[in-house]
């Protein structure tokens, strides 16, 4: 299993004899739930020896990134999305770089982050009629659970983050609003149109991998490297990459400035470097 080790290097990458981590394809920043900045990632980046940095915040594209690819104190920064689709086997993450902002791709991600703010607000109401505390917190663009777990542990109400989840705001819990979801067509629709790459994020954290790695077989790529913290069958997902001829992406899933602490070896990110166009 190709783990986080704190030291960016992927002990579980064959490709080379240089297996030093240079590309981590999925961060999450303040534009969604994460707390980095584009301008922070340069540096963090350089620290953590990174090259490439693609952003792929949830339902939304960085408005602070003016090309599919962008280079910044050389880093490369990839304008990406991690897009939630709905199918008739489950909900599903899918990963797009190198995102083109088309009419229909940016008329969608208003449409979903309208309706995260909705839920945002409806949540939060529910969480301080229940409590009768008073919660820190306005919606805004980007807005999800773990924003509303993070204002409710810093409240006087007697929830930390984990409780938070687990009483209140998760699924089933008293305060939870289900939000809109994109159909799965219509999602691959769209990131075809828009993206240079599109993939399956994670494919063995849903609750059926093998539905989530048939989806995969249909697009350009798998997310083979991440830090899923158990065993997963990731030969499996090599020979599925190999059968379907698929792009392997991977990365930290960073929402903090802990960046590759998973992520893809120079030869391993060889051919995403060649489906991405030149940096801007």
């Amino acid at each position: 299993m190709a783990s986080p080790n704190g030291t960016g290097v992927d002990v579980d990458d064959a490709g080379g004899s240089d297996r030093r981590i240079v590309a981590d394809l999925h961060v999450h920043t303040t534009a969604s739930d994460g707390s980095l900045t584009p301008a922070a990632i340069p540096a963090i980046a350089d620290e953590a020896g990174l090259e490439w940095v693609a952003v792929t915040d949830h339902d939304r594209i960085h408005p602070d990134l003016s090309a599919p690819v962008v280079e910044r104190d050389g880093v490369r920064i990839v304008r990406g999305i991690e897009l939630r689709v709905e199918a008739s086997t489950g909900r599903y993450d899918l990963l797009g770089y190198a995102v083109e902002r088309t009419d229909a791709l940016v008329a969608e991600t208003d449409r979903l982050q309208a309706d995260r703010m909705d839920r945002g607000r409806r949540i939060i109401e529910r969480v301080e009629d229940r409590t009768g505390v008073e919660l820190d917190l306005e919606p805004h663009p980007g807005i999800g659970r773990p924003h509303i777990a993070r204002a409710i542990a810093d409240s006087p109400a007697p929830y930390d983050y984990d409780d938070a989840f687990a009483e209140l705001i998760g699924a089933g819990c008293p305060c939870y609003v289900p939000r809109d979801i994109t159909p799965i067509g219509r999602g691959i629709d769209l990131l075809r149109e828009a993206c240079a790459v599109v993939g399956v994020a994670h494919p063995f954290r849903y609750d059926d991998p093998d539905a989530a790695l048939e989806v995969a077989r249909d697009l350009d790529a798998v997310e083979r490297w991440y830090p899923y913290g158990f065993e997963a069958d990731l030969e499996r997902i090599d020979r599925l990459a190999a059968d379907a001829d698929l792009l392997r992406t991977g990365g930290s899933d960073a929402h903090d400035r802990a960046l590759g602490t998973t992520g893809l070896t120079a030869t391993a990110f060889d051919p995403i470097r060649r489906a991405l166009p030149d940096p801007e």
